[in-house]
């Protein structure tokens, strides 16, 4: 007689078909729809990436232009002697020409600040000499050997007025013409622009058709002889390279606020507008577009010769020298 069957000790045949045709197909479109989610959400982090990296290219460029700007054109019209410098033999009152130490940064015109305490006066160059250094003035007192020699004040035209009206948009009515000046698209400056020691001229050229920002600057500018000379714009002058009009159209790169106290023309507030595009296309914004506007820069040096101008202070207020004249003209 056999004893009972043990069923559970034999595997059953529907443990082992695995999944079904429908389960697969099932298990596969949430896998395709999953993935297909995954896949989207990378190309959107991919776009926004490639949009963030556009605009953060073009904001640090149009950023370091406007920043370099305001602070060359805040400096503007600063004078400057490059060391201390003092008398090397005596001098007596009347008009007379006596040796100094050094004529660095000295030019026709200039007024220059003799002697200390009481015996200090303030008279016009009337010459500059090199070999030896030397400078002939009109002295209203003797003054000793090694007394100092100091500039004070700043030049009027630190930031070159502008040609005219019409090529100014904005300007003062009624500012002075000033030949071979700056324009709505040509801003030129002058002075101890890195408050170094170092007189410098410096030109900035707006090229909107180019899509270019120059930068054109020239050492040791201001002497009493003829300045270096001053070189056509260049690749290596390039400070921005995707200068463009903002959507309203074409918008002057710089506007002059100007005040006259003759003979001197002051450029005392100088607006400053630039629009740049972004290097690559957007895929969803197209080609984008930054504008930074900087509305109110005062070159504070000529801003004080101004005011110093108003109240008829005129031998702080120093003139164009002859070397930066002859910078103006465009090559």
């Amino acid at each position: 007689m056999t004893g009972p069957v043990n069923r559970a000790a034999k595997p059953s045949r529907d443990s082992e078909r695995g999944f079904s045709l429908v389960e697969t197909l099932v298990a596969m479109l949430l896998l395709l729809v999953v993935s297909a989610g995954m896949m989207e959400g990378m190309l959107q982090l991919s776009k926004v990436q490639n949009s963030v990296f556009n605009r953060s290219a073009m904001h640090d460029g149009v950023r370091s232009a406007t920043e370099l700007l305001q602070q060359e054109v805040g400096q503007a019209g600063s004078i400057t002697l490059p060391a201390p410098v003092t008398l090397t033999q005596a001098v007596a009152a009347g008009p007379n020409t006596v040796t100094v130490s050094s004529v660095s940064n000295m030019f026709a015109n200039e007024y220059l600040v003799i002697g200390a305490g009481a015996a200090e006066e303030t008279v016009q160059v009337t010459a500059v000499g090199t070999s030896p250094p030397s400078i002939a003035a009109i002295f209203l007192q003797a003054h000793a050997s090694g007394a100092p020699v100091a500039v004070r004040g700043g030049f009027a035209t630190g930031v070159v007025p502008c040609v005219n009206q019409a090529a100014c948009p904005g300007s003062a009515t009624g500012a002075a013409t000033f030949a071979d000046g700056s324009t709505a698209y040509l801003l030129k400056l002058y002075g101890d622009i890195n408050d170094d020691g170092r007189m410098v001229y410096v030109e900035y050229k707006c090229d909107i058709d180019a899509g270019i920002l120059y930068r054109n600057v020239i050492d040791n500018a201001v002497t009493a002889g003829a300045a270096p000379a001053k070189p056509a714009p260049g690749p290596t002058q390039v400070l921005l390279d995707n200068l463009t009009d903002p959507d309203t159209g074409r918008v002057p790169c710089f506007v002059y606020q100007q005040q006259t106290v003759p003979p001197n023309t002051f450029v005392i507030n100088v607006a400053i507008s630039l629009t740049t595009r972004a290097q690559f296309r957007d895929r969803s914004a197209g080609i984008q577009k930054e504008t930074k506007s900087l509305l109110n820069v005062a070159p504070r040096n000529v801003f004080n010769s101004w005011l110093l101008a108003s109240m008829a202070t005129s031998n702080r207020v120093n003139g164009m020298p002859l070397s930066i004249r002859s910078l103006l003209p465009t090559p």
